[in-house]
Formats: C-alpha cells, structure tokens, sequence
C-alpha cells in the first residue's frame, strides 16, 4: 500500500465512524459561542479529540492543527489541519449541510484534502491531480456565466456585491460546501470573507486538482505555513471561481472593503 492509498483509508474509516455518532448528535445539541463569536457544540469537542486521538495513533510523528485544539502550525514534516465539524450552526439547528474535514500538509503545503458530509452521503478527495466525489473523478463546470448558472456567497460577504450580479446567487452556510460545489462543476464561483485556514485547507487541494481557480481577496501569500505561528485569528478571504478566465468577470464585482 502506497503512502496516499493509507492516507486516503485512514480518513475513509475515521470519517465513517465520526459521521454516525454526529448523525445521531445532528439537530440535538445546544450551541455555545466562542470568543470570536463562532458556535461550538459538544459535538464538535468530541471529533475533534476523535480525529486527534487517532492520528497520533496512525501518524505519530506527523503534526495537527485543528480548530478546536492547537492553532500553532508545528515543525513536523507532515501535519494534519482539521475541522472536526464545518458547519456548526447548521448542525446545531438541523440543516443537513455540515461536514467533516481533514488536509494533510507536507512543509507547509497541501498535498491531500477530505470533506465529508454524512448528511448528503457525499464525500470529497483530491490528491495533488485529481479530484474525486465519492470515488468518481470531478471537474470544474466549463460553462459561461449566465443568468441560470450558481454563484455562492456568505453572510459576510453578500454585501459585498457592487452591481447586478450576473449569476443566481446561492448561501450554503459552510465555507468547504460552498467551494466544494464549484470544484464538482454545481456552481462557478464562491466567495467567503472570514474564512479560517481549517475552512480552507481541505478545499484548496480538492479545487485545484478539479481544475479551479483560487483567488485570495488579499496581497498575502497562502503557503507555506509557518511553523510556530499562531493562525487563530487570520483570515483567508477567498474567491474560488470555475475558471481563471472568470476572474476579470467576478472579482470587479465584489467590494472586499465591505466585508463585514
């Protein structure tokens, strides 16, 4: 068994195994606030330890940065970046769109993204070159804006349009969906303004192999990550869009100023 086929089964088993016991958690917890005005439910601690415990166990000398444990990238050649829940408040409130996810980085760069959402049945995967949703090969819609054609956006990004947009515009409330649905070729473009870089991690490996476009809605370079530093209050606002050639289309369109 090569490297990535153990990667790939070790996440396969541990999302099975979280998925049911958060299904049967789905729409009967009660959610706190953090800090930073975010939920959280016992649920999501629960995965969390879950997800850690077991790769410390598989991977013991591979890292892990997660949302709700340590937000310090460490020094290890490999580390894990999870989000034991993406979509908390959907959980909490019984909407079936939420999701498990995990990336692994190999200094300071993605290499492998997984997203589960046991609700909808549906689980994505990439590697470096190819994107998968439940095991078949995925691709980026080819098709040009249009009044019929998808285009999500978050809470705090909706206000962010500048002019009559020309897609119909949809809100997922889970930043890995919303970008997940243009890398399966459902929607051309997503934008989230706060999203952290456990939102993201996954994702990116898995909209690049379906052949998306990642556009950061700052200057700052994404990767490497650094070791040592603490990414609990850095945000990554991110466009993702079907095609580079859309880039000229959308992106004037959005007003990151008025992110809010």
């Amino acid at each position: 068994m090569d490297f990535f086929t153990e990667i790939l089964e070790f996440c396969d088993t541990i999302a099975e195994k979280i998925g049911k016991q958060l299904l049967e958690d789905f729409g009967k917890v009660q959610a706190d606030e953090k800090a930073d005005g975010s939920l959280v439910t016992r649920s999501d601690k629960w995965a969390d330890i879950e997800i850690t415990q077991a790769i410390k166990a598989a991977f013991p000398t591979h890292g892990i940065l997660s949302e709700e444990g340590d937000h310090v990238f460490p020094e290890n050649e490999y580390c894990w970046i999870i989000d034991p829940l993406d979509g908390t408040t959907n959980f909490a409130r019984g909407i079936p769109i939420w999701a498990i996810s995990m990336a692994l980085f190999h200094h300071g760069r993605p290499v492998f993204g997984y997203v589960s959402l046991p609700p909808l049945g549906q689980t994505f995967h990439a590697f470096s070159d190819q994107a998968f949703l439940n095991k078949r090969p995925i691709h980026t819609s080819q098709r040009p804006p249009g009044k019929n054609e998808f285009f999500s956006f978050c809470s705090r990004s909706i206000a962010s349009i500048e002019h009559p947009f020309s897609c119909k515009i949809r809100m997922l409330g889970v930043a890995s969906y919303n970008f997940l649905n243009v890398a399966a070729g459902w929607t051309l473009g997503g934008v989230e303004a706060t999203p952290k870089i456990w939102d993201i991690a996954a994702v990116w490996t898995i909209v690049k192999a379906a052949g998306g476009c990642w556009v950061s809605l700052e200057s700052e370079t994404l990767f490497p990550l650094e070791p040592g530093k603490d990414y609990s209050q850095k945000n990554y606002p991110t466009m993702v869009i079907s095609k580079e050639e859309w880039g000229p289309v959308f992106k004037p369109l959005i007003a990151v100023k008025k992110f809010g």
